[in-house]
């Protein structure tokens, strides 16, 4: 059983609160749910975190990427300037991607820049919820492809 995390970042827990026309109108609550029971159908274990609070979100990459086999990471705002979340992606041992529920590219110029992609082994962006869907199957394919070299060359 593949093992998860999601960590999400500062102000999405406004989500359902939040300009609907960029962030879509799910409540964080529903889009965890909707998560959830994608991840049970996939058999794998998923943990959730959601933080405003960049040394937390610092210490649940530190201290779960021991724990999981892949994490997922929206780090909202921080994506723009967080350098400690960015270090604290570099040193962590298991693939990670970068997520966003909007298209951070078709938005305000600051926004067009994230120091943490660098430390991501990818970006999906602009799906909604669906990014976290995207992401999960990015991390199935890498994971099992590890899994099974005999997967290298497909796809």
């Amino acid at each position: 059983m593949l093992k998860i995390g999601i960590i999400n970042g500062p102000n999405l827990n406004m989500l359902g609160k939040r300009d609907q026309k960029i962030y879509g109108n799910l409540t964080l609550e529903e889009m965890n749910h909707k998560i959830e029971s994608f991840t049970k159908k996939e058999d794998i274990e998923l943990t959730i975190k959601q933080s405003n609070f960049e040394g937390e979100i610092v210490e649940s990459i530190q201290k779960l990427s021991s724990q999981l086999d892949g994490l997922i990471i929206n780090p909202a705002a921080y994506t723009h300037y967080s350098y400690a979340i960015a270090d604290a992606l570099r040193d962590c041992p298991i693939p990670v991607i970068e997520v966003h529920l909007s298209n951070i590219f078709s938005r305000e110029d600051f926004r067009g820049k994230s120091v943490t992609a660098p430390a991501c082994i990818g970006q999906i962006a602009g799906f909604g919820c669906q990014s976290y869907i995207l992401a999960i199957r990015a991390l199935q394919g890498l994971l099992n492809k590890e899994a099974n070299p005999s997967l290298e060359g497909e796809g």
